[in-house]
């Protein structure tokens, strides 16, 4: 028994190593054991390392959200106080809990025959409940001030690393000589680093408030890690780090809708590495963190141009720069060069379906954007959640019709 346990576990082993899928042809494992220069060739076992890299991480980010953000938030107004708690009433609790949250209007005057309660007063106690569950906006600001934080750090360190590589004014080079291709310390330190925040994101899940796009964000953060893991391990590093670079930009732009002295520290900051090196998807990332932020501190307008900013950024990145510069040089380019083999379709077709996702993604958001210029604010149907890009729209995708937030519904839930 235990020798077929054995025989099917090295079968399946072999299978998932096969050279023929990982690897273009006349090439092996081998060939890529020999010496290299900087990191040599990327391995397997590098992506152990970012685990305890990812705890300490996570330990960091403890601090900084319990000495640094926490401060910040206090020192522009931000309360240390949760929402209002509902009036305790087991008949109302057992509704909300096992029928619904959101009583239409025959349950709402059920409800006050049997309460003795006007209708409005039952409302109240429905929205104050709904808001009991809700993380307190203290906590909200920590979580987008560390992201921020951690994405500008990310956008410079890309930026200024990107700048001095020679795929990044020639995207040709992602493919010559490929799969031999030293791997630079550099480059080991960005896929190391983006790689150990996202199974950071995945250790906080379990430990901060539960929100309702739980699921949807654990398998957004495990897919996250698979294609980076994935690119890595198959030395697709080069174009790799120009997809990660591209998609990091927006984020930083959401989180910051919500500080004060420090938005305008960190608005210097990032203006100064911008102009000195400019990468967009980075760019976008920060826009994305800083319009939360902005929201937080009851910024509106800052918050909304912003969001304004973010959109157009999203536009020019994921619908002209990825199409035209990423989706191109990985499928024609490379097919020139390379020629296709297994993981090659693989990998294209992951990146082709998230251009088609950006391209719905797209069209929410420029509904949004254009209702803030009309209307001087943003507004969106439903009930939006803050954590990504992604979270926020699949949120919006599924939200209920007949409610109207403004962008700060953002960090509402």
């Amino acid at each position: 028994m235990a020798t077929a346990a054995a025989g099917a576990l090295s079968l399946l082993w072999g299978w998932l190593w096969s050279e023929r899928f990982w690897l273009p042809q006349n090439v092996s494992w081998a060939d890529l054991e020999g010496p290299a220069d900087g990191y040599g060739y990327p391995r397997g076992q590098h992506v152990l390392s970012v685990f305890p890299l990812a705890a300490g991480i996570f330990f960091v980010r403890l601090l900084f959200e319990r000495f640094i953000a926490k401060p910040c938030a206090l020192h522009i107004g931000i309360e240390d106080s949760g929402p209002y708690q509902a009036q305790p009433n087991a008949i109302l609790e057992k509704v909300f809990i096992s029928i619904t949250k959101y009583p239409d209007k025959k349950r709402l005057e059920g409800l006050s025959k049997q309460l003795d309660w006007n209708v409005r007063k039952i409302q109240c106690w429905f929205r104050h409940r709904r808001n009991q569950d809700k993380p307190p906006t203290l906590t909200k600001f920590c979580e987008s001030m560390w992201r921020f934080t951690f994405y500008l750090f990310i956008f410079c360190y890309g930026i200024r690393f990107l700048w001095s590589s020679p795929w990044f004014w020639d995207i040709g080079q992602c493919w010559y000589n490929y799969p031999f291709q030293p791997l630079s310390s550099g480059l080991y330190y960005y896929y190391i680093m983006e790689l150990a925040f996202y199974w950071s994101l995945m250790f906080s899940q379990f430990t901060d408030i539960k929100r309702k796009d739980f699921l949807i964000m654990f398998v957004h953060h495990l897919v996250t890690i698979g294609l980076i893991s994935f690119s890595y391990i198959n030395n697709m590093v080069r174009v790799g780090s120009l997809v990660m670079c591209l998609h990091d930009v927006s984020d930083f732009l959401l989180e910051v809708k919500t500080q004060s002295l420090f938005l305008h520290l960190l608005g210097l900051l990032f203006f100064y590495s911008c102009v000195r090196t400019f990468s967009p998807t980075q760019f976008l990332s920060s826009f994305l963190q800083a319009a939360k932020l902005a929201n937080y501190a009851k910024y509106q307008r800052l918050c909304d141009t912003l969001f304004v900013i973010f959109s157009a950024v999203f536009m020019v990145t994921r619908l002209g720069i990825y199409p035209f510069w990423i989706l191109n040089t990985t499928l024609f380019e490379s097919w020139e060069i390379i020629g296709p083999y297994t993981c090659w379709w693989l990998l294209n077709g992951l990146l082709v379906i998230l251009q088609v996702l950006h391209v719905i993604w797209s069209y929410l958001i420029a509904r949004i954007a254009l209702k803030a210029l009309i209307r001087g604010k943003v507004t969106c149907p439903g009930r939006i959640r803050p954590c990504t890009l992604h979270s926020f729209l699949i949120s919006f995708l599924f939200s209920m019709p007949g409610r109207s937030w403004t962008v700060s519904s953002l960090a509402c839930i």
